[in-house]
């Protein structure tokens, strides 16, 4: 991921295809870490402290979290367009990044800190607002960052670097989340997961955090905003009359279609799984705050080791190799624990040889989803290239608004899934449910296949239409040539 080469200017008129300084991928890869807490603290804990702690209807926890989602679907696309239009001294994408960072942090410590008083529906209403108010915040940062990290180059291969730092910063900001949760506010030692004093500090900690990285990720790409692509000329609208017509546009692009519904699926999935994960380690393997730690560790240093492995996998195979091996390998790993388990065929629960087997399938299974994960990012980036020679218009914003609501999907239909899928099972809920004993059999048979199997299959459907992508590096090096020739011939006129 180091790399030391100096930026290159462009060699010929209208090119962008240029090294990016390491100053700039590493301060834009920082961004991701804010993310990447927000993400973790929130799938991870949200649904857990809501339901099993507070004692709020999964159902109507879930259905909270799904309607933040739904605002989303707006606002996502919306800010993407809004940064693709925008015009000012310090360029389209840098006026969103500062001004989200402290509203994302009291939203964040609010989602965690709701009035002891308030009683299921009261409950209800402040998970949903917070959600709204902390996802909206996200939104003004993320989708901007996303944008800005496609269009600092051009370049084919060094596109894949600036994503495998933002993935790596993401990670780690994922695993700094988990330590600082299962590590020391929710560790056994200090009450366990069912102590609710312990989470409006954690959100605090979180999110001051996530304001010092945010702003030192725009601080530090500031000056990129010269190599940027400027908006194009359009006509005045109303912001909501130009998101439709970009959204339009957009999906008139039949690479970013097929892209667009495989990852929407596939998160939606990984969602469900994300809001499940306490309630699996908690109470289907009954493992420990320290065992809980380890298995989150095992999947970061196996997401950060996998970082490293992208770009010679590119050099072998493709983009859309590295994200169907991903999704694949991912659904294949979230299985095979589960049905083992359920057939008598893996260690039991409280034993070492278990907790080693599932350290070591976390490790994995993370290492090879980091494939999909930068391919995925990489291949956006050169969708908006093949976007602009059809349409004449650069549209990194929409195309990654889009892509940012499909990850926010992880939470807002997992959550919303799980949720249900809890009360349909008939989950046990309330801080005195300490353990497996506290279970009924067959509703911890359920758990599982719901975790597992169910959730898993699903993935067929995203490699099929993955499968479908046909944007190679040699038809890239073609649209760039014809992007080129186009930019000379406009600047000579």
């Amino acid at each position: 991921m180091s790399d030391a080469n100096p930026p290159v200017t462009p060699t010929a008129p209208g090119s962008r295809d240029r090294l990016v300084p390491f100053s700039s991928k590493f301060a834009f890869g920082v961004g991701q870490f804010a993310e990447g807490l927000k993400n973790t603290g929130f799938s991870l804990f949200i649904l857990f402290y809501y339901n099993q702690v507070l004692g709020l209807s999964g159902t109507l926890a879930g259905s909270a979290l799904f309607i933040a989602l739904m605002f989303d679907a707006v606002t996502d696309p919306l800010a993407g367009s809004l940064s693709d239009n925008w015009k000012s001294k310090l360029g389209r994408r840098h006026p969103f990044m500062y001004a989200s960072a402290v509203p994302l942090a009291f939203a964040f410590v609010g989602l965690f800190s709701p009035p002891q008083s308030l009683g299921q529906w009261g409950l209800f209403g402040w998970l949903t607002l917070f959600a709204v108010l902390t996802r909206a915040a996200m939104t003004l940062y993320h989708v901007p960052h996303l944008a800005l990290g496609a269009e600092m180059t051009e370049n084919f291969h060094e596109r894949t670097r600036i994503v495998a730092f933002r993935q790596f910063f993401g990670t780690a900001g994922g695993a700094v989340a988990s330590i600082v949760g299962l590590g020391y506010f929710f560790s056994d030692a200090n009450g366990g997961r069912l102590a609710v004093e312990n989470y409006t500090p954690y959100a605090i900690t979180l999110g001051v955090l996530m304001v010092v990285t945010i702003i030192y990720s725009a601080w530090g790409t500031q000056k990129e905003v010269p190599f940027l692509s400027d908006p194009a000329p359009k006509p005045k609208l109303n912001p909501l009359a130009q998101l439709a017509m970009d959204l339009r546009e957009g999906f008139r692009n039949r690479s970013f279609t097929w892209l667009f519904v495989g990852v929407l699926i596939v998160f939606i999935m990984a969602g469900v799984n994300s809001a499940l994960d306490l309630y699996m380690l908690q109470y289907f393997w009954e493992f420990s705050g320290a065992e809980m730690l380890s298995l989150q560790i095992a999947a970061f240093v196996g997401l950060l080791i996998g970082v490293f492995f992208v770009a010679p996998l590119h050099r072998f195979t493709s983009k859309r190799f590295g994200v169907i091996l991903g999704t694949g390998a991912w659904a294949l790993l979230q299985v095979i624990p589960v049905v083992f388990r359920l057939l008598d065929w893996f260690p039991d629960n409280g034993t070492t040889p278990l907790v080693v087997t599932l350290v070591a399938v976390k490790f994995v299974q993370g290492l090879l989803l980091q494939q999909a994960f930068i391919s995925f990012g990489s291949m956006m980036a050169d969708v908006a290239d093949e976007h602009e020679l059809e349409s004449g218009v650069r549209q990194e914003g929409i195309f990654f608004g889009a892509i940012a609501f499909s990850g926010k999907a992880t939470s807002g239909f997992g959550n919303f899934i799980g949720g249900i899928g809890l009360d349909v099972i008939a989950w046990p809920r309330g801080p005195d449910i300490q353990s497996a004993s506290d279970i009924p059999a067959e509703t911890l048979v359920e758990l599982g296949l719901l975790y597992g199997p169910v959730v898993a299959a699903f993935a067929a459907i995203s490699l099929w239409c993955y499968s479908h992508y046909s944007l190679t590096k040699s038809r890239h090096e073609e649209i760039i040539v014809q992007l080129n020739a186009r930019r000379r011939a406009r600047e000579s006129n």
